[in-house]
């Protein structure tokens, strides 16, 4: 008789307030102080830095320190009204490359230890550790010392049976947190939390459940099946109840192929078709470029090229243009990009221009013989 396959155990490692952190890192004065990230701010200044409170413009919060999420500022959220809020915070302009640098440094971390992984983001990870011999408690301590010696940042770890779960757990005592999801924790932790809280329950699911009287994961794992059907069909009714009762069967997949890259970008101001026209020619071959360097990094090309536009109004127009061949260097990119914007009526200003390749394959698929349908006899 062959021994029964050991329970599942799923981590899911967050790191804490990441791009706070990296610059807390470079800043160290900065600790302990109310501190925004976002777009395209003014670097530190040679005698001190930029404060919220005179910024003007329409960017947003990437994200922020604990002390101005205290304050009541928060990721995605306008620099004007965060300087409302939090007038006195200090503001720091990204830099995606500093973070991709830590995020590697702490993925390899964590791999030399525990190496099935799913790659989430430039933060967050999922950790099958199953296999491994040491309990979770013992794991998930040497986890966050690893990633700590490899970058001096703080991450949180929630462990349980599946990766719903570990999702909810690793946000329950951030920061630098461990949780661990047990026997009887169901109930005890999750239960409680707003339904809000299960990753895939929107803002819009929320409401909709709230109208229903379903304030918490309680509640909804409490729910009549056929109330849940009536409102939201079947399938996502099954969806429901299995997460407020904490059943998640998916793997922790350690290969994914990308569907499709993009590269978009927000403008500090409404930008004029035509008055604005050298400054959208440069914005938009730069993204045709940057666009390129990505599918060159993966290795893959594309044969649909698209674009994405949002207008003054908010109103957001897309287009696509399908190719004979898969393509990738910035110049076709480009071309086939011009041609969908042909397809526009540019009669309003510009907030955001995106650009976009999908259908996308490994670079030299074109040269693989193809499948022939045969006859059937």
């Amino acid at each position: 008789m062959s021994a029964a396959a050991p329970a599942r155990r799923i981590a899911h490692l967050d790191m804490d307030a990441f791009y706070a952190s990296v610059e807390l890192l470079r800043h160290p004065g900065l600790r302990g102080r109310p501190v925004v990230i976002g777009g395209h701010g003014p670097p530190p200044a040679e005698g001190g830095y930029a404060l919220l409170r005179d910024y003007v413009g329409r960017g947003v919060i990437t994200t922020a320190t604990y002390e101005a999420r205290a304050l009541g500022v928060h990721s995605a959220m306008g620099m004007m009204k965060a300087a409302r809020l939090a007038p006195e915070a200090v503001m720091l302009p990204v830099d995606f490359p500093a973070y991709r640098h830590y995020s590697r440094l702490f993925k390899a971390a964590v791999a030399a230890i525990a190496p099935c992984i799913e790659d989430r983001g430039i933060d967050e990870i999922y950790i099958d550790l199953t296999g491994l011999p040491q309990e979770s408690g013992t794991l998930a301590r040497l986890l966050k010392q690893a990633v700590r010696d490899a970058t001096g940042l703080s991450c949180s770890i929630g462990i349980s049976p599946n990766k719903l779960l570990s999702k909810i757990a690793s946000d329950l005592d951030k920061p630098d947190g461990i949780t661990l999801i047990g026997p009887g924790d169901l109930e005890r932790r999750i239960w409680p939390l707003p339904v809000s809280k299960v990753n895939g329950i929107g803002p819009k699911a929320t409401r909709k459940l709230q109208a229903l009287g379903i304030e918490t994961v309680g509640g909804l794992a409490q729910a009549a099946p056929a109330l849940l059907q009536q409102h939201f069909g079947l399938g996502t009714a099954q969806w429901l109840l299995d997460v407020a009762h904490g059943i998640d069967e998916r793997p922790v997949v350690t290969q994914s192929e990308p569907k499709s890259l993009s590269r978009e970008t927000t403008f500090e101001r409404d930008l004029h078709v035509r008055r604005d026209r050298p400054l959208l020619s440069r914005i938009f071959l730069e993204l045709c470029e940057r666009l390129a360097g990505d599918l060159a990094r993966k290795g893959v090309r594309g044969s649909t090229v698209g674009i994405k536009l949002r207008f003054d109004n908010f109103q957001v127009v897309t287009r696509d243009l399908t190719l004979d061949a898969a393509v990738g260097d910035a110049r076709a990119i480009h071309r086939a990009a011009g041609q969908c914007l042909k397809r526009v009526p540019l009669e309003r200003r510009l907030r955001l221009l995106g650009v976009r390749v999908s259908k996308l394959e490994p670079v030299g698929a074109e040269d693989r013989p193809h499948p022939v349908q045969l006859d059937l006899y």
